[in-house]
């Protein structure tokens, strides 16, 4: 390890357990020198998320609701009371009701469409903004995404629609924040085995039709995602904004599966 992120922290916001992308992230940041801060949802949550931090020697945790400004107003003035300035910030947060992720879009309802929309998309932009005051001297900021947001995906849905809205989202922040030095990027891994890639119906399937038919013929692994966070958490990511950067073994270059598989 190079101590690429020493010196650096950041709160990392949407780790469920130890198999989450987040936690990846997580995990490769520290390993790097990063300390870190780790946001949660209710006590459930927190209970899975305390050991994880303890692992990588944190001990800052806060319970967050994304939908509240209240209670984001709590988080960032706990991380400006303990660390006055901060330097990166993950956003690994989505949800949909697990009832329209199989199925047809059409059926999608307006309260989850709304719902959806406000978790996986515009809590990023409500995040970006209190992080970005606390970045005076620029900083990194990413998300997550997936390719359903620009190809249709089976029973990928209503989310779907909401990561296309994040990515163009990214896009709008980076022109904002770029004068403050502030990069904001979006990561798209491909299928995964996580807590939330296993509400999508069909999932066991599309993972196992990517790894066949990726030209690297496999899905991505954790650690190859949180290389790609450090990356662009780091100095190295200096003059990266406004990307998606997709870790998914090129299954996006494909037109048509592998000849074997048709």
């Amino acid at each position: 390890m190079a101590d690429l992120m020493k010196g650096k922290r950041g709160l990392v916001m949407g780790v469920a357990n130890e198999r989450s992308i987040a936690w990846g992230i997580a995990k490769a940041l520290a390993d790097e020198g990063a300390e870190l801060a780790f946001s949660y949802q209710g006590e459930a949550f927190g209970k899975r998320v305390e050991p994880l931090a303890a692992s990588v020697g944190s001990d800052f945790l806060v319970d967050v609701d994304v939908t509240n400004d209240e209670s984001l107003d709590a988080c960032f003035g706990a991380l400006k009371d303990r660390w006055g300035t901060m330097d990166f910030l993950v956003h690994a947060i989505a949800f949909s009701d697990k009832n329209e992720l199989t199925g047809r879009f059409i059926n999608t309802s307006r309260g989850n469409f709304k719902h959806s929309l406000d978790i996986s998309c515009f809590s990023f932009i409500d995040v970006s903004r209190r992080a970005a005051e606390m970045m005076p001297e620029g900083g990194s900021l990413i998300t997550l995404t997936f390719q359903g947001s620009n190809r249709v995906t089976p029973n990928y849905n209503v989310m779907g629609v909401a990561k296309a809205a994040l990515e163009s989202a990214t896009r709008y922040l980076a022109n904002d924040l770029g004068p403050q030095k502030i990069r904001v990027n979006a990561i798209s891994p491909g299928p995964m085995k996580t807590l939330a890639g296993a509400a999508i119906g069909g999932a066991r399937a599309t993972y196992r039709h990517t790894e066949q038919n990726a030209p690297l013929r496999s899905n991505a692994t954790l650690e190859a995602v949180g290389g790609t966070a450090v990356w662009l958490c780091s100095d190295y990511g200096a003059f990266t904004t406004g990307e998606v950067v997709r870790v998914d073994g090129g299954f996006h270059v494909l037109g048509m599966p592998q000849a074997d598989n048709l």
